[in-house]
């Protein structure tokens, strides 16, 4: 199978975004998918041409200065375990390197993941708005 890597969501149409966020309890809808991947500072998407859609992408919020936070990173399903989500976080963190700092939040089950990657365990805090998705989770 043969992925393809790109760095814009310029032209993207929202069908093509089906699948994510799946288990989230308020999860965007494809054309909010698509406005969080086109208001992003830097993006990779991996598009399976065969199927005509994304089946992975990473986001980033940044300065272009100092600093970076990457808030969201998935791959479908079917297409995990084939090295798509390590390819994506690689391919932006070359976008954003020469940055000082470069975070992240996680659930501990992927941590290692990211370790593979050269990132390291911090502290951290949160917040967040439900209501701003529409309710709280159940």
């Amino acid at each position: 199978m043969v992925i393809e890597y790109v760095d814009s969501a310029a032209g993207l149409a929202p069908d093509r975004l089906t699948g994510f966020f799946a288990g989230w309890p308020n999860p965007p809808s494809p054309e909010m998918h698509r406005r969080i991947l086109r208001r992003s500072d830097c993006v990779v998407l991996a598009i399976d041409p065969s199927a005509g859609r994304v089946v992975g992408f990473i986001n980033a919020l940044t300065d272009r200065v100092l600093s970076a936070y990457i808030p969201l990173l998935e791959v479908l399903p079917e297409y995990r375990g084939q090295g798509i989500g390590s390819e994506l976080v690689r391919r932006l963190l070359k976008r954003l390197s020469g940055l000082y700092m470069i975070d992240l939040m996680c659930d501990p089950s992927v941590q290692p993941f990211y370790e593979r990657l050269g990132f390291v365990r911090a502290a951290g805090m949160s917040r967040r708005d439900f209501s701003a998705q529409g309710g709280k989770p159940d």
